[in-house]
C-alpha cells in the first residue's frame, strides 16, 4: 500500500519553476495528499501559477514562512498521523525541523539546490538536489602564503554567512583587518573584489555594489592541499 506524502515547500526559498520537478520526485515516495507552498502571496511569485499546489499566505514577517511551514509539519506528524515529509528549502534553518520528525520516527525527504548547507542535507533521510549544478572547478596549487590567506577568508565568510548566502564583501575587508590585520592593499590585486574574482575556484561573488556578498565554495577548498 503506497504511503501518503506531505509535501511543505518553503515559496520565499524555492521558485515555483521546480514545482513539476517536486511534484514527481514526491510521487516515488506515494500519494501526496497534502500540497502546500509557504510564502508571502501578496508578492509576484512562480507559485501563484502552480496548479495542485495550495498556497499559504504566511506574512511579511522574518521568517514567517519558515515558522507556519515548521508548526503546519509538526501538527501533520502529532494530529494526523503523517509519517512521510518531503520538505522542499535549501535553507539551513529546516535542519532542526527534520531532525525532529526524523525523532518521532517520520521519513523526510530534502529538495534544495546546490546551496542547501550540509547540515539539512545530513538531517533528511534522503536529499534530492534541483536546479543548474555549480560548474566544476579545477583548483591550482596554492603558494603557502595564500592558501593561509585563503583559509582565513573561508573561516570568516563561514562565521558570518547568512544562511548560507556568504558575507558582504565591504564586510569582510573590515572584519579581515581588524582581526587578521590583513590589508588588501599590500597584495599585488590591490583590492578584495579584485582578489577574490581572481580565484574563482575558491570564491562565488554577487555582481558589483555596496550589499554584494562572496560565498567560498566547500569543493575548491576540499581540493586545495
Amino acid at each position: 500500500m503506497a504511503r501518503t506524502v506531505s509535501v511543505l515547500i518553503d515559496g520565499d526559498n524555492i521558485s515555483g519553476k521546480y514545482a513539476e520537478k517536486i511534484r514527481s520526485i514526491a510521487a516515488k515516495h506515494g500519494d501526496a495528499t497534502v500540497v502546500r507552498v509557504y510564502t508571502d502571496a501578496q508578492r509576484p511569485s512562480d507559485w501563484h501559477d502552480a496548479a495542485g499546489f495550495r498556497m499559504l499566505h504566511a506574512g511579511t514577517g522574518k521568517n514567517a514562512a519558515d515558522i507556519l511551514l515548521a508548526l503546519d509539519a509538526m501538527e501533520l506528524l502529532l494530529s494526523r498521523n503523517a509519517d512521510l515529509f518531503v520538505i522542499a528549502s535549501s535553507d539551513g534553518d529546516f535542519t532542526h525541523l527534520a531532525t525532529r520528525l526524523r525523532e518521532h520516527g517520520a521519513t523526510v525527504i530534502g529538495i534544495g539546490e546546490a546551496k542547501a548547507p550540509s547540515a539539512f542535507r545530513t538531517c533528511c533521510t534522503d536529499f534530492v538536489e534541483i536546479g543548474p549544478k555549480p560548474p566544476v572547478a579545477i583548483v591550482p596549487k596554492a603558494a603557502p602564503n595564500v592558501k593561509h590567506l585563503d583559509l582565513s577568508i573561508r573561516a570568516m565568510i563561514e562565521e558570518h554567512s547568512i544562511k548560507g548566502e556568504g558575507m558582504r564583501i565591504a564586510e569582510l575587508a573590515r572584519k579581515m583587518q581588524s582581526k587578521h590585520g590583513v590589508r588588501i592593499g599590500s597584495y599585488p590585486e590591490r583590492n578584495w573584489r579584485t582578489y577574490l574574482s581572481s580565484r574563482p575556484a575558491l570564491y562565488e561573488l554577487d555582481p558589483r555594489g555596496p550589499e554584494a556578498m562572496v560565498r567560498f565554495r566547500p569543493k575548491g577548498f576540499a581540493c586545495a592541499a
